[in-house]
């Protein structure tokens, strides 16, 4: 692929959407086009963050452990999302795992180029952290969701036992 189709994809992530032509041609360049099949891990739990993946094709399932030790499926990401990225920003161990649900063609990007990219200027610093934010904001919707479904669920158990 060239690196120009490769830019072009880049314009539809959000996160990148306002970067100049030139900036997306650089980000395709330095970034490390990768194929995994379905149940390969990009990315796990406890692992350092020193990279972010672009999903060009295919679906990525976000996966979390549950205290019992059991595997949940936090997200599916699919083409045009952006995995891994909070990690990169917080200098933090990995917070969960990223597997190819499917077969997946990805671009990684290395934390220094996407946190320089990032910080390059206060403009695209503020676009990053509105971007984060809304997603943010999102995932926040969906847990308030989930808990007024889980506390329905207990008042219907507690009455079910009554």
């Amino acid at each position: 692929m060239d690196l120009s189709h490769e830019a072009e994809i880049l314009r539809n992530v959000p996160l990148f959407g306002g970067l100049p032509p030139a900036q997306l041609k650089l980000l395709a360049f330095t970034g490390s086009a990768q194929r995994f099949e379905p149940g390969d891990v990009l990315m796990a739990k406890g692992d350092r963050a020193d990279s972010a993946y672009v999903v060009l094709d295919g679906e990525v399932e976000v996966i979390n452990i549950s205290r019992g030790g059991g595997e949940f499926v936090v997200a599916v990401q699919g083409r045009n999302s952006f995995v891994g990225e909070m990690g990169v920003i917080c200098d933090a161990p990995r917070s969960a795992t990223v597997r190819a649900k499917t077969a997946v063609r990805a671009l990684r990007i290395s934390g220094e180029v996407f946190l320089r990219l990032a910080c390059e200027n206060p403009q695209r610093a503020l676009y990053v952290m509105r971007q984060l934010s809304n997603r943010m904001a999102q995932d926040l919707t969906v847990i308030a969701a989930l808990r007024e479904e889980l506390e329905e669920a207990r008042g219907a158990l507690a009455r079910a036992a009554k």
